[in-house]
């Protein structure tokens, strides 16, 4: 075990040792993700809610397991991790994960999912929480990504400004506000897009 770890020392030294002696910082590039959560109810908090630490194929490659442990794992993300999920989104995140990357038993009956959830609205406002965007970034504030009116100040007398949004927004990335990461949402629609890079670059 001991000449286990001691190798595995060695290697992440290697590693380190070249950012370590230039004094750059390490950069890791993830590969893009390209998948999506399964179309369903409830999908739109899986978007909002998961994808700001994980990928969906951390997700989809769980063994289906019961309710029991998909409630656990979310209560472990809300307490131990401070994930931001509202109680009133508990119930109905848990119904999409079972009945889509889970199996149902004989535990706490599913409440339904709330219409207004997964009403489909095309407000910027809708369209930001639906997807994530006002988890990580505050109207004038930043979170975990800039603030919308940083981006709005950087980028708004830019005639490409709408096209480096999407960009940002289909493939993710960090760097250019840090060295936050930035999931990727591929399957967000040209026009959502559209609709959420509009009214970003109007904020003032």
């Amino acid at each position: 075990m001991k000449k286990i770890l001691f190798q595995l020392g060695i290697a992440a030294a290697t590693l380190l040792l070249p950012s370590l002696v230039s004094g750059e910082p390490l950069q890791i590039e993830l590969p893009p993700e390209t998948a999506s959560f399964k179309p369903a109810a409830g999908v739109e908090l899986a978007n909002a809610q998961c994808l700001v630490c994980h990928s969906v194929e951390y997700v989809a490659t769980q063994p289906p397991f019961p309710r029991t442990f998909w409630a656990a794992s979310v209560k472990k993300m809300r307490e131990k991790y401070d994930a931001q999920i509202p109680d009133a989104q508990v119930e109905p995140l848990l119904d999409y994960l079972v009945e889509n990357y889970g199996v149902k038993t004989n535990g706490p009956p599913a409440s339904p999912v709330t219409p207004s959830l997964v009403a489909e609205s095309k407000t910027p406002e809708a369209l930001g929480f639906k997807f994530g965007c006002t988890l990580c970034h505050g109207l004038d504030k930043k979170i975990v990504g800039p603030a919308l009116k940083e981006i709005a100040t950087k980028y708004r007398a830019d005639p490409t400004a709408l096209a480096k949004i999407a960009e940002q927004v289909r493939q993710g990335g960090s760097g250019k506000w840090g060295p936050a990461l930035m999931p990727p949402f591929p399957m967000v629609a040209a026009e959502d897009v559209k609709i959420l890079g509009d009214w970003i670059l109007s904020l003032k």
